[in-house]
């Protein structure tokens, strides 16, 4: 991987939500609900809530970075685990920052199966490296990317942060 970066500003942001937004819509797709795959996902989905006029917002929790290319053998779901119940026969649309290893989202996507009617995914940026091809992309990057709500350190590190 080289020195170059994707840096995304909350501007640019703003703007590649709403023509994800607008990609969803003039592909037809109307989700019941959107699930944000945390921590990243959170703004994405938000914003895509907003702009589709979707208010059933939920939350994966999904662990696999560790630090800037650094991640774990597997993505693991972190509780509290969604209920299927909260799933079932439902339009949804899964919201991510990036589909980097697209594991994440595979792991995601697997976990809705069998229980939704449909299933989609909408990232900022997808890899080409990704073992999900996503339903709707902003941008298509091979490079490391500075998201502007991880580019810089935490204001305080948590006493149980290690």
């Amino acid at each position: 991987m080289g020195d170059e970066r994707e840096v995304l500003t909350y501007e640019s942001f703003g703007t590649a939500a709403r023509e994800l937004a607008e990609q969803v819509a003039a592909d037809g797709f109307e989700p019941d609900l959107i699930l944000s795959i945390a921590r990243g996902g959170l703004f994405l989905g938000g914003a895509l809530g907003y702009a589709l006029d979707v208010k059933n917002l939920f939350v994966m929790n999904v662990e696999f970075y560790t630090g800037v290319d650094e991640r774990l053998d597997l993505p693991v779901v972190l509780p509290p685990t969604l209920d299927v119940v909260d799933l079932t026969g439902a339009r949804v649309l899964v919201a991510d920052d990036v589909a980097d290893t697209g594991k994440t989202l595979e792991l995601v996507r697997d976990f809705c199966a069998g229980h939704v009617t449909e299933v989609r995914t909408a990232v900022v940026y997808e890899k080409p490296q990704s073992v999900v091809r996503c339903d709707y992309v902003w941008r298509r990057t091979d490079r490391w990317i500075d998201f502007p709500w991880s580019s810089q350190p935490p204001v305080r590190r948590r006493a149980s942060a290690s």
